[in-house]
């Protein structure tokens, strides 16, 4: 069983930047894929970047490149997300996930545990 600990988001000015983390529990954090999703009121939960295991390799679909970052402590058990120039339409509930079974998942149905969710507001 993997828990996974999103304390942070916030409220933030448009152009300003923010940095989720997500925290995992047990001692395997690093044989898992850890990912990052949202989704804002009345939208589909919206893909926004994953890591591998060891965290040399890292996929953003191209709306999310240039100004998310993720990277991973696994000394730490810990995921970040660094949003940068963000905008209004960034405003949704993050999610981290962790998927025990795929190294390159896409897709939520790859991700086995979910964090509870974090809200990130956007101001204009």
């Amino acid at each position: 069983q993997v828990q996974l600990v999103e304390p942070g988001g916030g409220l933030v000015q448009a152009g300003g930047s923010l940095r989720l983390s997500c925290a995992a529990s047990g001692r395997t954090f690093g044989t898992y894929t850890m990912g990052w999703f949202r989704q804002a009121p009345g939208k589909e939960r919206e893909f926004v970047s994953r890591i591998n295991r060891s965290g040399l390799s890292t996929y953003y679909p191209d709306s999310m490149k240039g100004r998310f970052t993720i990277s991973r402590d696994n000394a730490k058990n810990t995921v970040y997300l660094q949003m940068n120039s963000l905008k209004p339409e960034d405003t949704a509930v993050y999610y981290c996930a962790a998927s025990t079974t795929y190294e390159f998942p896409l897709k939520s149905n790859d991700y086995n545990y979910w964090g509870q969710g974090t809200q990130v507001t956007v101001s204009s």
